[in-house]
């Protein structure tokens, strides 16, 4: 992969690759998977350390010396093992019973998923005896031109008897080319043991070439994503109750959650942890990442991140909730608006060209065009608290620590650099304290000499 990220924890759908074949492996099998990792690759075991055991490979010295580390791993009363690759992560979990099945019913030590393909290239090609069971596997580098006619190659999905894979392992031979121990030379062990490994095919109701796709690079990778983004995330949310106007331009992770009749436009993103309630509307141009929004709420070409909405909130164009949000019911959020750690009361208003940081909004607020909290004083952030109904005019500075009282108001264009009272007035520059006569909105002229407030809904 050309990466200091191990290979299998390349992230597909927002979850590393590998997890897709711990999934499928436990379900298919009912016990927790055994990872066989080298050191170079530990971080796997700190991603997974609640999903999976683990068994180290000190050296890497081949396939079969990793089996031979998963045996040393496993419990003295397990009897048979499940063998799988982590770097092929469509594979499915009927797949996986079939093999374990076929090799149970025939009761051989080895079964081995052979997968027929128009072209095997790259593979290990499955090489048949008379009696239909495995004579070996040989590699492409190895093969002759007539085994690389072969159509059938080895899937890497394998079933074993412990007791005999402990006798057997033993025996086998490094290659002399790479000193390695390679897994398939098992196949012929077991051959000559007189007990020849068993082909498993592709049951009626799978794709074996779709499943088996491995990856090896980044090219790979792109391959798979996609094939991963609608069938295990698009269609079934489809077929959920969710509408996808245009499921090709959409990107959700595997681990979004999207409740019925939510509508989403195309070009949307969902990343991560992210929450979406019932009869909520993406629309386009939206990005939400681990974050929460709650039912009939509107987003619109807008960037949400970290954080939490609540129910019937409308948001955007243009809006950027930064992470640490909070934003109450049946609130507006509109163009141009920021916010960051910010909790923001139920029924406020924020639009046009506005930055909230580090403020708690009370209720029924409005916040008018241009208004600022002044949160960075150069040195540490400071908190805006506004309180229930207040009137925040247009162009308005918030001079950071600083309180406005439940229902005061500030007049466009003010600096307020001290704490405004409950019920007060705030204007200038700096803002002065002054009473109120009358509620914004009202209609009624102001008294003599006191500006409007300039305020925007």
């Amino acid at each position: 992969m050309k990466s200091h990220l191990p290979k299998v924890l390349h992230p597909i759908c927002g979850r590393p690759m590998l997890a897709y074949v711990i999934d499928a492996a436990r379900e298919a099998t009912g016990n927790k998977p055994l990872v066989v990792y080298s050191p170079a690759v530990a971080k796997v075991c700190e991603v997974f350390a609640d999903e999976a055991d683990f068994a180290l490979q000190d050296e890497p010295r081949g396939t079969a010396d990793a089996l031979r580390a998963a045996l040393d791993a496993l419990p003295a009363d397990a009897t048979e093992i499940a063998v799988l690759s982590g770097d092929v992560p469509l594979i499915e979990v009927g797949s996986i019973a079939a093999v374990v099945e076929a090799r149970r019913r025939h009761a051989t030590p080895m079964a081995l998923a052979a997968v027929e393909a128009e072209d095997a290239s790259g593979y290990g090609r499955v090489v048949l005896a008379g009696d239909d069971t495995v004579a070996r596997v040989v590699e492409e580098k190895d093969a002759t031109d007539d085994e690389r006619a072969i159509t059938l190659y080895n899937g890497g999905l394998y079933a074993f008897d412990v007791a005999w894979l402990r006798a057997a392992l033993p025996r086998l031979q490094p290659s002399p080319t790479t000193g390695e121990l390679y897994l398939t030379g098992l196949v012929e062990l077991a051959r000559a043991d007189g007990t020849p490994a068993l082909p498993v095919h592709e049951p009626a109701d799978a794709d074996w070439e779709y499943e088996f796709q491995g990856v090896n690079d980044r090219e790979d990778l792109a391959a798979v994503t996609p094939l991963i983004q609608y069938e295990r995330v698009l269609a079934p949310l489809m077929l959920a109750g969710v509408t996808l106007e245009d499921p090709q331009t959409t990107w959700i992770d595997a681990t979004v959650e999207v409740a019925e009749d939510v509508t989403i436009e195309p070009n949307v993103v969902l990343r991560g942890a992210t929450r979406i309630g019932r009869d909520t509307i993406i629309r386009s141009g939206s990005q939400i990442v681990d974050s929460t929004i709650g039912e009939r709420c509107t987003i619109w070409a807008s960037v949400i991140e970290g954080s939490t909405v609540g129910h019937d909130v409308r948001i955007g164009p243009f809006s950027h909730l930064r992470s640490g949000c909070e934003v109450g019911d049946g609130a507006e959020i509109g163009n141009f608006a920021e916010m960051k750690q910010v909790r923001f009361g139920a029924r406020s208003k924020q639009h046009h060209f506005s930055y909230l940081g580090d403020a708690e909004i009370g209720d029924d607020v409005n916040i008018g065009a241009g208004t600022i909290t002044a949160n960075f004083d150069g040195h540490a952030k400071h908190r805006t608290v506004i309180g229930d109904r207040a009137f925040i005019g247009s162009d308005t500075i918030l001079r950071a620590p600083v309180t406005i009282g439940d229902g005061a108001v500030t007049g466009a264009g003010s600096v307020v650099t001290r704490d405004v009272p409950a019920g007060k007035l705030a204007v200038g520059v700096p803002a002065r304290i002054r009473e109120r006569s009358r509620p914004p909105g009202s209609g009624e002229p102001a008294e003599s000499g006191e500006p409007e407030t300039g305020g925007t809904k």
